[in-house]
């Protein structure tokens, strides 16, 4: 679920933000998310950068090969190389779109990487939860939305600024 504001769509971008998450808290930052296409309950499914205390949270045994744990592309891509500080401290997620490909950082290290839109992203979108939505996360552009799963977590110096 999440809240929507609807600002603006962006399509290349980096978006950076600092988060804080207390215990056992499981949250995320979405990406590419079509409300025009998507009502309802659906109108929050995009691409998903993971925020998760991976230690407290059942959800980082869930999926497969650790794709639902913190700077994950939620149940696509595991990530690698994830630097956590930890429930209660500030930790820095940078998510740059590219054209086709992605990136996640997680406190200034990258952890996930893909081209979307190729048959490789369409062989894991397959194989995932949004197996059912058609193109998904290949959108041109679409909303960001921070999402609230019940669990308390802060976000501060969020900063979009759109790549040419």
């Amino acid at each position: 679920g999440g809240d929507i504001v609807t600002i603006k769509k962006f399509g290349n971008f980096e978006l950076s933000l600092e988060f804080k998450y207390t215990p056992g808290a499981n949250s995320g930052i979405k990406y590419f998310v079509d409300i025009e296409k998507n009502h309802g309950d659906l109108a929050s499914i995009g691409c998903e950068y993971q925020i998760l205390d991976d230690r407290l949270n059942e959800d980082a045994k869930a999926g497969v090969a650790g794709n639902h744990t913190l700077a994950a592309l939620y149940d696509l891509i595991p990530p690698k190389d994830v630097m956590d500080n930890g429930p209660g401290q500030w930790n820095k997620a940078v998510i740059i779109v590219n054209g086709s490909n992605v990136q996640h950082l997680l406190n200034g290290v990258k952890t996930v990487e893909y081209e979307r839109g190729n048959t490789e992203w369409r062989a894991l979108v397959a194989k995932s939860k949004y197996k059912d939505f058609k193109g998904f996360g290949e959108n041109q552009e679409g909303r960001i939305l921070l999402q609230d799963h019940g669990h308390e977590v802060e976000f501060r110096n969020i900063k979009i600024r759109e790549v040419k």
